[in-house]
């Protein structure tokens, strides 16, 4: 994911979401340098729900 589109995706998980940012640093350090994997390794971790899961698909699908 572009440096850009990264930090905006951040922005969306704590505003949108309402993610903490704890749950985000646990993402981050789960998945290393594949960013990408964030939404799935959230869920997994059960940090978020299937619906905020496709939200968040949507808006990396739009962004």
């Amino acid at each position: 994911m572009p440096p850009i589109t990264y930090s905006h995706f951040i922005q969306f998980l704590k505003e949108e979401i309402n993610l903490p940012q704890d749950s985000i640093t646990v993402a981050r350090r789960s998945v290393q340098q594949n960013t990408e994997l964030i939404p799935i390794v959230l869920w997994q971790y059960g940090l978020i729900t299937i619906e905020q899961l496709d939200r968040i698909y949507d808006w990396l699908e739009s962004y």
